[in-house]
């Protein structure tokens, strides 16, 4: 662990070149500690920073700025900067099988990579990646929906600041959680946080696994029934897993949708009413959509649960899916799995890609960045969510209106910013259907935006065909151009 008794503030600089779309792109990175303040000056904690600035394209003011995070609450940047954004990026393996187990793990220059059109800033939050929380007693002030996304909009305006981009168009790229933290801070830069105000428009706002909803926060019961959101992801994911070659998959994706909001939905409220013929009609319907077993539906009450449904759908191949990639499944073992539930700390993708991230960090993008003696702690990911820091939890509370709300008022209030939900088919963490609801329940102005699916899970940038075309839609997006 990181003494934090000794805390001496970090920066890093370095230069590096690629080749993109047929130039050649120079840069420059700066790494480093943004220091947040108590009264009396003394450091409480700091976001960490990762600025890749091109140097070779004009005059900079005016260039687009991408804000890039993950999620958690409590993770680093670990996996859309080494997965999806970096100027370096891991290169994926062709299917999922056959991902790497064991090092060595190939790094590329990245491709697909938007530093021709963008600066890119990745940034790890206060407790997680290099940053820090230097004063434990401060806690309350950074861990919470509203706390955490204003310290954001406390690092932007420093950053803009700093580097004098306060004319540039800016961008914030959430993944997961970071959803709830960019749609949080997007309101906040408009209208203010507790005390004070920060007058920061962004011009669009991308969503990458969404957490985005109409209620509280995400994990908190919808104001629908969660099997018919979950519906589509469900089928999506057996479809993968058993081919319906008469299908392409968002074809039939969509088939299961309209089924599950309308015929489902209908049963899921009928419950024991429905029965006889009319009840295991229903039953081969759902068998057919989410490959879930007769005796699974009957124990179930017909209504399907994600964690149990992991287990069922490849049951007779004695496997379970993972819920943040379903295209990624591992053998039933041990006892862990005697009560039938997967949980996330056995994810068959976690465990597959979360050490390839971590790798291509340690052994080249750090380096690459001047990073190489940095003795500092990485922290990839911390439980703030669930665990007590000096007797303070994450809060997940807002004195304000929830995520949805937020980022519709947001919307409204500036009539030129952009959304874009970019989710993956096979994601039961946040799923399609969750997307789905959220639009059509928040008013959001439908001609500023955007959804687009791909077959991919959590991270819907898994794989060497989905970076590319989750890369190619946000320079799209952010050029303005026709999605």
């Amino acid at each position: 662990m990181y003494n934090t008794d000794s805390f001496t503030p970090a920066c890093f600089k370095a230069h590096g070149s690629m080749e993109l779309r047929g130039q050649t792109v120079q840069y420059d990175t700066i790494c480093e500690d943004n220091l947040f303040y108590n009264e009396a000056g003394t450091p409480v904690a700091t976001i960490f920073s990762y600025s890749y600035f091109r140097t070779n394209g004009g005059p900079s003011a005016a260039r687009p700025v991408i804000f890039g995070f993950n999620g958690g609450p409590g993770a680093s940047s670990m996996m859309v900067h080494a997965g999806c954004f970096g100027a370096r990026r891991v290169k994926y393996p062709e299917s999922t099988t056959a991902y790497p187990t064991l090092p060595p793990y190939e790094v590329i220059d990245n491709p697909d990579c938007l530093l021709d059109i963008a600066d890119i800033v990745m940034i790890d939050p206060i407790s997680t990646g290099f940053g820090l929380l230097v004063d434990e007693a401060s806690a309350k002030r950074f861990y919470g929906i509203d706390e955490d996304a204003e310290a954001l909009c406390m690092f932007i305006e420093h950053w803009l600041t700093k580097y004098g981009r306060w004319n540039s168009p800016r961008y914030l790229a959430g993944e997961s959680y970071g959803c709830t933290r960019a749609a949080t801070a997007a309101s906040i830069g408009l209208s203010g946080g507790q005390d004070r105000s920060y007058h920061i428009a962004f011009d669009g706002l991308i969503f990458i696994g969404n957490t985005v909803t109409v209620t509280k926060y995400f994990n908190k019961r919808a104001p629908v029934e969660p099997a018919v959101e979950a519906f589509p992801t469900m089928a999506a994911i057996n479809w993968y897993h058993h081919p319906h070659a008469s299908q392409p998959l968002e074809s039939f994706v969509m088939e299961a949708a309209d089924f599950a909001a309308g015929e489902y939905l209908a049963a899921l409220y009928l419950g024991e009413r429905l029965a006889g013929e009319a009840r295991e009609e229903m039953k081969r319907k759902i068998m057919y959509y989410t490959g879930v077993s007769s005796e699974y539906l009957d124990a179930h009450d017909l209504c399907l649960e994600r964690q149990s449904f992991c287990h069922d759908v490849l049951k007779r191949e004695h496997k379970v899916v993972s819920i943040m990639d379903g295209r990624f499944a591992r053998a039933c073992y041990g006892p862990e799995w005697k009560d039938g539930q997967p949980g996330y700390a056995s994810d068959a993708a976690l465990e597959r890609y979360d050490p390839l991230f971590r790798a291509a960090l340690g052994a080249d993008i750090f380096p690459s960045l001047g990073l190489a003696g940095f003795e500092r702690s990485f922290v990839p990911s911390y439980s703030l969510g669930t665990e007590l820091v000096s007797g303070s939890k994450w809060n997940f509370e807002t004195a304000q209106l929830v995520s949805g709300e937020r980022l519709s008022t947001a919307m409204h209030r500036n009539p030129h910013m952009r959304a874009f939900f970019i989710n993956g088919w096979f994601d039961l963490c946040t799923q399609t259907g969750i997307v789905w609801h959220t639009m059509a329940h928040t008013h959001l102005p439908a001609e500023r935006t955007f959804f687009k699916g791909y077959p991919s899970g959590h991270m819907a940038y898994l794989g060497e065909e989905n970076v590319k075309a989750v890369s190619e839609d946000i320079r799209r997006f952010i050029l303005g151009q026709e999605m």
